[in-house]
């Protein structure tokens, strides 16, 4: 099945459908890509790799925003939000110029080889690549590996403990953001659910 018909007639409200708490979910996002790492400034361009619909484009206001995502109808969606989309597949998109982070969520097994993703990815961005990863699914050394030998030496890792489909109340949510930072109780909630951002970059 191609991707443009995997998701035909389901692109609208497609991140309002996805997660519980749509808000909530994209909005923390938003300000780990902006902090985790080496930190964004106001107006540096980030490209969102299968960025779906471009609700993330919604929590990144003061930056430059462009989407890029494989299905004609997600882009469509993404324009119809007001973002800039472009269609493309991840494996071999390269923007026009040099941008200062790259990201890519929920699609990083997208890529045809993972190495050589990173690669491309390093050759047009200047200071990030942040993407989630699950360390059930992934071996967490195997991705610093890749990374490095793209060239992404530094890696930043945090837990990211927003529920895809459950809403929660707004206590509860701030005591799990807090546990994103409690190390081996994050650790041990890793290994049962939720994911890591990470963000590669350069020393």
């Amino acid at each position: 099945m191609s991707t443009s018909a995997k998701y035909a007639g389901a692109a609208e409200r497609w991140s309002e459908r996805q997660y519980a708490d749509s808000v909530a979910y994209l909005r923390h996002r938003a300000e780990l890509i902006v902090s985790l790492g080496p930190r964004l400034e106001p107006g540096d361009r980030v490209l969102d790799l299968a960025c779906g619909d471009a609700g993330l484009a919604d929590f990144l206001h003061p930056y430059d925003y462009v989407g890029v995502d494989a299905s004609e109808e997600m882009v469509r969606a993404a324009r119809a939000r007001g973002a800039q989309a472009e269609l493309a597949d991840l494996n071999d998109y390269e923007p026009p110029k040099p941008v200062a982070a790259t990201t890519c969520f929920r699609a990083i097994y997208y890529a045809g080889d993972r190495r050589a993703f990173f690669r491309r990815v390093a050759g047009y961005t200047e200071k990030k690549l942040v993407f989630d990863l699950n360390p059930r699914q992934y071996d967490v050394d195997d991705v610093r590996a890749d990374l490095a030998a793209a060239g992404f030496d530094r890696v930043a890792l945090r837990p990211f403990f927003v529920p895809q489909t459950r809403a929660l109340p707004a206590p509860v949510a701030a005591l799990l953001r807090i546990a994103q930072r409690s190390g081996p109780l994050a650790r041990a909630a890793l290994r049962l659910r939720f994911t890591y951002l990470v963000a590669g970059s350069r020393s």
